[in-house]
């Protein structure tokens, strides 16, 4: 049996983002209902997407389909509550990107998961490369690799 990978904090995310729960988010059991997470991570991944790289989600030449998703819930949310996103990308390919999203309350993360997007042509919906500035602006949210440290004199 493998050990648990330690959970994100919001440090971990490059991209954060508020998110404030609404009335219809709650379920009869009273908290944030699962499939709202996924409504969650959309919204913060597509914001980034159009306000930072100029994704034109009505004429530009390449849309973002969602091919996969996860989410693992940690701790309930619910109405009225404040939120915040967490963003980054784990991997950037040549037309797809896979994020990863935490969800926090009060600095306490309450879900995480992963969204992968694959970007096509908008006629042919074939693969098609990133355009520069959405590249770019998915660069930003890589995680900077640790520089090595040298070994101590002894």
């Amino acid at each position: 049996m493998s050990a648990e990978a330690p959970r994100p904090t919001l440090a971990d995310y490059p991209h954060r983002a508020p998110l404030q729960t609404r009335w219809m988010d709650n379920d009869a059991y009273g908290h944030v209902n699962n499939v709202v997470y996924y409504s969650y991570f959309d919204t913060v991944i597509n914001a980034w997407l159009i306000g930072e790289g100029g994704l034109d989600i009505g004429g530009g030449p390449v849309i973002g389909l969602c091919v996969e998703s996860h989410c693992q819930y940690l701790a309930p949310a619910t109405y009225p509550q404040a939120l915040e996103a967490g963003l980054r990308v784990a991997h950037l390919g040549r037309s797809s990107v896979r994020y990863e999203v935490g969800i926090f309350q009060a600095g306490a993360l309450c879900a995480h998961g992963y969204f992968v997007h694959v970007f096509v042509d908008r006629t042919s919906r074939r693969p098609a490369e990133l355009p520069g500035k959405l590249r770019a602006c998915l660069e930003r949210l890589r995680p900077t690799p640790q520089a090595p440290t040298s070994p101590t004199p002894s």
